[in-house]
C-alpha cells in the first residue's frame, strides 16, 4: 500500500471510505467508476449491520441473518434499486409483532383477531379492550399530525401520550414495546423519544394503517449475498482486516494511518462509520465536527442467534416475527426475540431465534452465534444535528455517511452513501468545468 503515500491526482481525485457497510460500499458503488476508491474496513469481511451466519441444520447448510433482516417495496427505494441493479434476489417475508413476558402470563399479537386474544381471559379484560381502543385512536391522531405537519422536535413521545391521556397498558404493553424493537433502544429512554420519528415513520411504514401497508422481502441466501454481489460490482480496492486510527487533514491531502503502521494519503475521504466512531478517528475535528458529531448517541446490543424456543411466547397463536420480551424488572436495552423462521425462508421444523439483551435467559446449548449491534439513539439534539450535514460534509476534503443522518435503517444507509457520492462527483464536475472556463 505503499503506492498511495505519494499520489495525489487533481483530475480524478484519490477517495478513501473508511467502513464497508451499506453506507460506504453504497458510496463507494456510485464513485468507482469515475474515480480510484480504496475501502478500509476494520473487519474481516464487509457488510457491517448485514451479517449472515451460516448453519448446520439437519436439512443442510442454512443462511441465517443476525443483523439487516427485511426491507419493503415501498420505503427502500435506494436500496431496492441496488439489488436490482447487481442482480440479487430476494423473496417475501412476513412482518408481525407480538408482546409476552417471559411466562407465559400475557402475551398478543397483532396478526390476527385470535393472536390478539391468544391469552384468552384479555377477552374478559376492561384494560386490554381499552389497549387496543387506544391504538386506533393513537394511530388516527398520529397520522393527522404528520399530514397536518403539527408536531416539533420537543414534543416527546411522554408528551404527547401524557397529554392525550392514554392509558397505562398502551403505553406500557404496546407503544413503548413497539417503538423499542423498531429502533433496538433502551424503553426508558422513549419517554423522551421525539414524538415526530415516531408518527413520521410509522405513517411512511404503514404502520397506522390497517390495510395497503408494504410488502416485506427478505434476502435469498442471506443478506452476505448481496454484499458479495456488490463488492463485485464495485470497482473500488478492499482492505479488510485493516483498521484506521487516525485522519488528519493538510493541504496536500488527507492523511489516514492504519493499524499496521503505515500512512496513505488521498484527496477526499469518506468517513461511513458511525458519527462517534468518526469523531474518534478525526485528530484535527472542528468545533462544528464535534458539535454535530457528537450529538447523537449509541445504544450497544448482545445479539444472540440460538434454538431455544423458550424465548418465544408460549402460546403459538401468539408468536410473531418480532416478539418484544416484558420483564418484571425492566432492563436498560430493548428485549426482543426475532422468529427467524417466520423471516426467512429456512427448512426443516427446527426453529431458530436471534434474541437481545436477553442472553442470560438463553440455554446455553442452543447458542450458535453470539454478536453485538450498536444503533443511534434518536433525540432531539440528534435532529438538530441532522440538519448540520452540510455544515461538515463536503467541508475540508471530508464527507460523513451513515444511517444515522436519517432513521437509522438500511435504506437510510443506502441514501446517505449514494448522498455523499453525488456530492463529491458534482464538485469534481463543477471545478472541472471553472477549469477550462
Amino acid at each position: 500500500m505503499t503506492g498511495f503515500q505519494t499520489s495525489f491526482l487533481r483530475e480524478r481525485p484519490r477517495v478513501a471510505v473508511i467502513g464497508g457497510g451499506i453506507s460506504g460500499l453504497s458510496a463507494a458503488h456510485r464513485l468507482g467508476n469515475d474515480f480510484p476508491v480504496t475501502v478500509f474496513e476494520a473487519e474481516q469481511r464487509l457488510g457491517g449491520h448485514s451479517s449472515t451466519v451460516i448453519v448446520n441444520t439437519p436439512v443442510g447448510e442454512q443462511p441465517i441473518d443476525t443483523g439487516f433482516i427485511v426491507f419493503n417495496d415501498r420505503n427502500y427505494p435506494n436500496f431496492s434499486a441496488l439489488l436490482d441493479e447487481i442482480g440479487a434476489r430476494h423473496v417475501p417475508s412476513n412482518m408481525s409483532f407480538s408482546v409476552s413476558d417471559l411466562d407465559g402470563r400475557y402475551e398478543y399479537a397483532g396478526s390476527s383477531p385470535n393472536a390478539l386474544y391468544a391469552t384468552r381471559r384479555n377477552l374478559v379484560r376492561p384494560a386490554f379492550h381499552r389497549m387496543v381502543g387506544d391504538l386506533v385512536r393513537f394511530n388516527n391522531d398520529a397520522k393527522r399530525l404528520v399530514v397536518a405537519g403539527d408536531v416539533d422536535d420537543d414534543t416527546s413521545l411522554r408528551d404527547f401520550l401524557d397529554a392525550g391521556g392514554y392509558s397505562k397498558e398502551f403505553i406500557e404493553k404496546l407503544i413503548v414495546p413497539q417503538v423499542s424493537a423498531v429502533w433496538s433502544a433502551d424503553p426508558a429512554q422513549l419517554y423522551s423519544f421525539p414524538a415526530r420519528i415516531v408518527f413520521e415513520f410509522f405513517n411512511n411504514h404503514g404502520i397506522l394503517e390497517l390495510r395497503g401497508r408494504p410488502k416485506w422481502q427478505t434476502i435469498r441466501g442471506g443478506s452476505a449475498t448481496y454484499v458479495a454481489k456488490l463488492r463485485a460490482a464495485t470497482n473500488a480496492e478492499f482492505h479488510t482486516g485493516t483498521a484506521v486510527e487516525a485522519v488528519r487533514r493538510g493541504e496536500q491531502g488527507v492523511a489516514i494511518k492504519l493499524s499496521d503502521g503505515a500512512e496513505v494519503i488521498f484527496d477526499e475521504v469518506i468517513f461511513a462509520t458511525h458519527s462517534d466512531q468518526a469523531l474518534d478517528l478525526l485528530v484535527d475535528s472542528t468545533v462544528d465536527e464535534q458539535q454535530v458529531l457528537g450529538a447523537i448517541p449509541y445504544q450497544r446490543n448482545d445479539v444472540v442467534l440460538h434454538s431455544d424456543e423458550s424465548l418465544l411466547p408460549r402460546r403459538r397463536a401468539a408468536r410473531a416475527s418480532w416478539n418484544y420480551h416484558l420483564l418484571d424488572q425492566p432492563r436498560e436495552r430493548t428485549t426482543v426475540t426475532y422468529w427467524m423462521n417466520n423471516l426467512q425462508p429456512i427448512a426443516g421444523d427446527q426453529n431458530y431465534m436471534v434474541t437481545l439483551n436477553l442472553t442470560d435467559q438463553i440455554d446455553p446449548a442452543s447458542v450458535i452465534k453470539h454478536q453485538s449491534f450498536s444503533h443511534p439513539v434518536f433525540t432531539r439534539e440528534g435532529l438538530a444535528a441532522q440538519r448540520r450535514h452540510a455544515e461538515i460534509s463536503g467541508v475540508n476534503r471530508t464527507h460523513f455517511c451513515g444511517a444515522y443522518w436519517r432513521w437509522g435503517f438500511h435504506e437510510d444507509g443506502a441514501w446517505s452513501g449514494l448522498r455523499v457520492a453525488r456530492m463529491i462527483a458534482d464538485a469534481h464536475r463543477e471545478s472541472q468545468v471553472a477549469a477550462t472556463a
